[in-house]
C-alpha cells in the first residue's frame, strides 16, 4: 500500500485496503455475488442477465465486481455507449476511494504496479480511452490518454499503444510530412509515441 499525505490518511488507507480486497472479489455481499454468477450462466438470455447484473449493482453499488460484470456485459454485447457509462461510474467510485489528492502527482511506481485501486483507476481509464475511440470521440480519447501518460509515464499498464492507434485514426503524419507507415507499430512505452 502506498503512503498518502492527507489529513485523514488512516481512513483513506482503510478505504484503499477495502477497495483492494473488493477488487479481488472480497467483501461482496453473497446476494450480489449470486446474481453476478447467475447472470454469467444466462448468456443466451441477455435481458434476464442484465436484470440480474443491475440487481447486483444495486445490492453492492460501490463494489467493483458488479461494475466489472456489467461493463463486460455491455462491452461484449457491442453496447459501447452503455459500457462507457458504467466505466465512468467506476472511475468516479475509485476516484473517491483514492482521495481528492490523487493524480496531482503521478503515483509511485510501486503503486502503479501493486496498488489495486490505482491499477483499477488506470485500467478503467485505458478502457474509457478505447471506448471513446470506438465511439468516434477522438478528443475525449486523447484527454484520457494524456492523463494515462501523466499518471503512468513508464506505461506499466500498456496504454501507449492506444495513442498510436489514435494517431493513425486521426490521420497524423510523421515529422517528415509523410503518413505513418502501416507497419510502424510502436515498441512498448510512451517515448516512441506521438
Amino acid at each position: 500500500m502506498t503512503q498518502r499525505l492527507t489529513p485523514n490518511a488512516e481512513a483513506i488507507d482503510d478505504a484503499l485496503a477495502d477497495f483492494a480486497q473488493a477488487a479481488l472479489g472480497g467483501g461482496l455481499a453473497p446476494e450480489a455475488a449470486e446474481r453476478v454468477a447467475d447472470a454469467g450462466r444466462l448468456r443466451e438470455r441477455p435481458g434476464e442477465a442484465l436484470a440480474l447484473l443491475e440487481r447486483a449493482r444495486a445490492a453492492a453499488p460501490g463494489h467493483p465486481v458488479p461494475l466489472i460484470a456489467l461493463y463486460r456485459f455491455y462491452f461484449y454485447g457491442h453496447r459501447l455507449a452503455e459500457a462507457r457509462a458504467v466505466g465512468e461510474g467506476a472511475l468516479s467510485i475509485v476516484r473517491t476511494v483514492l482521495g481528492a489528492g490523487f493524480g496531482v502527482e503521478p503515483p509511485p511506481r510501486d503503486a502503479v504496479r501493486y496498488d489495486a485501486a490505482v491499477r483499477f483507476y488506470l485500467f478503467t481509464l485505458k478502457g474509457l480511452a478505447y471506448l471513446h475511440m470506438r465511439l468516434g470521440e477522438l478528443e475525449s480519447a486523447r484527454r484520457r490518454l494524456d492523463e494515462l501518460r501523466r499518471l503512468d509515464p513508464e506505461d506499466q499498464v500498456g496504454s501507449a499503444v492506444l495513442l498510436h492507434v489514435l494517431a493513425r485514426r486521426e490521420g497524423d503524419v510523421d515529422d517528415d510530412g509523410a503518413g505513418a507507415s502501416p507497419s510502424a507499430y510502436p515498441a512498448r512505452g510512451w517515448a516512441v509515441q506521438p
